[in-house]
């Protein structure tokens, strides 16, 4: 029956009361939120990125004020030799992980006993979380996680040489592509008083677990900076008071030669170390002030990278302490 409010699923209305609809119930909800933030403020907008890039090259531009670079995230480190082998060259592993019903073994044992040592935590998981974790890697129960390198700018290296007082010696890489070989390097560079090596950004070996554990810990000690480009690094070198050499096996300039030269080894220096199968690229060697030669006996023609640089390092810091 019309109007009667009393059966049932009527509405009764009522002047007394606001209704939906009308405001009074949302009123604070409609309250004004403030002006709208700057383009520049807003953390998804294009002006706040290219602020941000900005920023970031400035900061570059001040040396070691500038922000490091990481190399992607957290890495793997899966298997029991590995695992070992890592924790005995002092890699720098943040954590273990242990699948439950692992068999304790020898290696699960000195496991145990390093990472007790080093003050490194160990956790026990499921063995499907250990498979998920390491990407489906043949982990054998027993995995670790490693940092993502930190890497240093370039004029880092520089201004570390100034500050012990010294002429800086840097080695650069132009595309070695195994991460050994990297490491190799940088446990030479660290050996013979190299204060630092550069590599390039991109299509070059990084500072992956493999080039740590080659290190044998020395990339803690000697910092690796990264370069998006490989040329404009050396001519920057260069007109700061670097004599940039580059190693090839048709230099120009030979081993003894260089070490002979005591206002030439003694200066501020760059050695610049080619790929394991193509050597220096083109651009790379025509920016280098000369080109250095190994003298060879035999026929062989030319050293592995790694340890060529090895060789090099080894006759300057000789021929450095001489002078």
């Amino acid at each position: 029956m019309a109007g009667n409010s009393s059966r049932k699923g009527a509405i009764r209305k009522s002047s007394k009361r606001p209704q939906v609809g009308s405001g009074g119930q949302v009123r604070r909800g409609l309250a004004g939120k403030g002006p709208t933030p700057k383009a520049t403020e807003r953390e998804y907008h294009k002006a706040h990125k290219i602020a941000e890039a900005k920023k970031r090259a400035e900061a570059r531009k001040g040396g070691r004020g500038g922000p490091r670079r990481k190399s992607g995230g957290d890495e793997w480190i899966a298997g029991r030799n590995p695992v070992v082998e890592a924790l005995r060259e002092r890699v720098p592993v943040t954590s273990v992980y242990v699948a439950e019903g692992a068999e304790r073994d020898g290696r699960l044992r000195e496991v145990f006993r390093l990472a007790a040592e080093h003050g490194i935590g160990l956790l026990e998981v499921s063995r499907g979380e250990l498979d998920r974790l390491t990407d489906g890697a043949v982990h054998q129960g027993l995995a670790a996680r490693i940092p993502a390198y930190e890497y240093a700018h370039p004029d880092d290296l520089l201004d570390a040489a100034d500050e012990a007082g010294e002429k800086a010696l840097v080695v650069m890489l132009d595309s070695i592509t195994d991460p050994r070989n990297l490491g190799a390097i940088v446990r030479s560079a660290a050996g013979f008083g190299a204060h630092g090596v550069v590599i390039p950004e991109r299509r070059a070996a990084s500072m992956t677990a493999a080039a740590w554990k080659t290190s044998a810990g020395a990339a803690a000690r000697c910092p690796v900076a990264q370069t998006v480009n490989l040329t404009r690094q050396i001519k920057a070198y260069q007109e700061a008071g670097c004599f940039v050499i580059g190693l090839a096996a048709d230099g120009d300039l030979t081993l003894p030669e260089l070490t002979a030269d005591a206002d030439l080894v003694g200066g501020p220096l760059v050695l610049v170390v080619g790929s394991e199968g193509e050597g220096l690229s083109r651009l790379v060697a025509e920016t280098c002030d000369r080109l250095m030669s190994i003298p060879m006996a035999g026929v062989l023609e030319s050293l592995n990278a790694g340890v060529a640089a090895s060789v090099t390092l080894y006759a300057v810091a000789e021929a450095r302490a001489r002078g």
